[in-house]
């Protein structure tokens, strides 16, 4: 019987209980000897069988007590389901132990962790809802046992679960379900690579480790939905921080604006307002895409890209996005303005945007007092520039005085510019022209006036011909149509400005009827043909056609025809006062081409074509010529 207990104290194996019935019975003891012995082996083996079930019980509860642990710590869930999976292998002696879960969006399960696993292939299974052990566990939510799986037929084999079970050659596998309330959210396996069965005693314990990963994983969800909860929180609080921010920034910068306005500052200070408040270059262009204020580093942008961007911003109300630029239209109704154009050094909030169009409306006030002062001064320039037409002589020395007031001098050089009616049709047409003129004029210190269907400018200097050709230029683009320019001067007093205006006004005429229009020339450069040209005594056009068609007209043609140079040759010949010799040198040509080119024009114009009366107005006719061909 001693030897028993010494058997139960060092925790022999079993195997080994027998040694003292087998000493007993060499010894040759009594057969009642044999006996007691046997029943007490018996007693010693019992014994031995609950002191080991108490010893797993202990170790199922240490197990359990440190999941649980683990789950008031909870800080990382996946080495918490991987520290559940290898417990369930510990504790029940398992080759290899692993979860799945379910995926709700695909409708079957994944595998999640693994303990003790070899098979790359058997790690990266899917099980199909009901296939499998574990699909049918998933499915119904009861657990599963087999003591070996490849040829147990209660379950629905498929190819892929066969093979990742068999390269990591299990047999006995038993599943659990992992439940939150009534909802299974994945399976804990124990697996085995040789055939044995789960007692049910492992099955228990194999289904609380999997009800405490069930609550780990529940836990890790709460912790991330509340996580989010205060990160949105604090976002939502950093926005309205900011919106708050925004607001009382867009405030302030209302107010600098509006300070601005009242104290009469320039569209360049609302400027720097704007990139002092949000950080950046900002560009002010006019209605003709004309720059009025920069601050800051900011290329000229595309304007055709700018003129889309403007559209948009009309359309939409607010200022729109271009890459890195923002683009708000300057408008006052329906009429365009300008435009702002910003380039800002970080990204723009609601209210960035709000201030850059408030600015364009700050801009927008600024352009219309500047043209409303600009309108009334012009209305002041322009009447003294049609008394200065009108009445140079009787009223001079009150016309100077007022010219002095304006900044202008009368007795320096002037050159007069008249503009032709043709380009003003139209009340809105010629507004827009009159509106011009006087910028024009006045941003050069001179003078500008609508009087007898004309717009005409008084302009400091002394270049007529060129003031004539910038004005047609410059006003053709903002009407869109051509513009004809007649110029005169340089004057240096009332009277003169007068004179100059009424052959500015005949240069126009000669413009028009040498068929030029859309361009601009002074008097001088059109000579005395430009004096001809003018208006007729009684006020009629001279039809410069028909008097060409009839005095050179043959020759031009025969030269369209044939290709020939007989009106090139009439040129040099009255050019070198006669002289056939000089005309062949002039030509390149010899004496005798030049007689027989001769020859043919007396056969087009007629034998007396030389004589004096003839041949002036053979020469006419091709200095009108060659002025219509320039």
């Amino acid at each position: 019987m001693l030897e028993y207990l010494e058997l139960l104290a060092r925790e022999a194996a079993a195997v080994e209980f027998e040694g003292p019935l087998l000493a007993a019975r060499d010894a040759g003891l009594p057969p009642d000897r044999v006996a007691e012995l046997e029943q007490a082996k018996v007693v010693a083996l019992r014994v031995r069988a609950l002191l080991e079930r108490r010893r797993r019980r202990e170790e199922e509860l240490s197990g359990l007590f440190d999941t649980a642990s683990d789950l008031a710590g909870l800080r990382d869930l996946d080495a918490v389901l991987a520290a559940i999976v290898h417990r369930a292998r510990t504790l029940l002696g398992a080759d290899v132990a692993y979860m799945t879960l379910t995926d709700e969006t695909r409708g079957d399960t994944y595998m999640r962790v693994t303990d003790g696993s070899i098979s790359a292939r058997f790690q990266a299974l899917r099980l199909p809802m009901g296939a499998g052990l574990g699909g049918l566990v998933a499915q119904t939510g009861s657990p599963y046992v087999t003591a070996d799986y490849p040829e147990d037929v209660r379950f629905r084999h498929t190819g892929d679960i066969d093979a990742g079970v068999n390269e990591e050659g299990l047999v006995a596998i038993l599943g659990v379900p992992l439940r939150l309330g009534s909802r299974v959210i994945g399976v804990l396996y124990a697996a085995n690579r040789s055939a044995r069965p789960f007692a049910r005693e492992e099955v228990s314990l194999l289904v609380s480790l999997a009800a405490h990963a069930a609550v780990a994983i529940d836990t890790a969800r709460l912790l991330a939905e509340t996580q989010a909860a205060l990160d949105e929180l604090s976002a939502a609080h950093g926005m309205v921080r900011a919106h708050s921010d925004s607001v009382e920034r867009a405030a302030a910068a209302h107010d600098r604006m509006t300070a601005l306005v009242l104290r009469g500052a320039g569209v360049e200070d609302v400027a720097a307002v704007v990139t002092e408040v949000l950080a950046g270059s900002l560009l002010v262009l006019d209605a003709e895409g004309r720059q009025l204020a920069l601050v800051g580093e900011l290329a000229q942008p595309d304007p055709s890209a700018i003129a889309e961007a403007l559209a948009a911003s009309r359309t939409e109300g607010r200022s729109v996005r271009r890459g890195p630029l923002w683009v708000a239209a300057v408008v006052a109704g329906a009429e365009n303005l300008g435009v702002l154009v910003l380039r800002p050094d970080h990204p723009l909030v609601d209210a960035d945007q709000r201030i850059l169009e408030r600015a364009a409306v700050v801009t927008a006030l600024l352009q219309l007092f500047r043209r409303t002062v600009a309108d009334a001064e012009g209305r002041v320039r322009g009447e003294l520039l049609d008394d200065v037409i009108t009445r140079p002589v009787r009223d001079a020395d009150a016309l100077r005085t007022r010219a002095k007031r304006l900044g202008v001098d009368l007795d320096a050089p002037n050159v007069v510019v008249a503009i032709g009616e043709e380009a003003l049709t139209g009340g809105s047409v010629r507004q827009r022209a009159v509106s011009w003129a006087q910028t024009y004029a006045q941003s050069r210190g001179g003078l500008a006036a609508s009087r007898d269907g004309h717009v005409v400018l008084l302009l400091p200097g002394d270049a007529a011909g060129p003031s004539a050709r910038a004005v047609a230029r410059d006003l053709g683009k903002l009407l869109g149509r051509p513009v004809t320019a007649g110029a005169d001067g340089p004057a240096t007093s009332p009277a003169g400005i007068a004179a100059a205006y009424r052959d500015a006004d005949r240069c126009v005429t000669a413009l028009a009827a040498l068929g030029r229009t859309g361009t601009g020339a002074s008097t001088a450069e059109l000579g005395f043909v430009g004096l001809l040209l003018g208006s007729a005594p009684d006020g009629r056009d001279r039809d410069v056609h028909a008097f060409l068609d009839g005095t050179i007209g043959p020759v031009v043609d025969y030269d369209a025809r044939r290709g020939t140079a007989l009106v090139k040759t009439l040129e040099a010949y009255f050019g070198v006062g006669g002289s056939l010799t000089r005309a062949a040198e002039l030509l390149h040509v010899h004496v005798n081409t030049v007689t027989q080119r001769l020859e043919r024009i007396g056969q087009l114009l007629g034998a007396d074509w030389q004589k004096p009366d003839r041949a002036l107005e053979v020469q006419l006719a091709l200095r009108l010529h060659r002025l219509q061909t320039r």
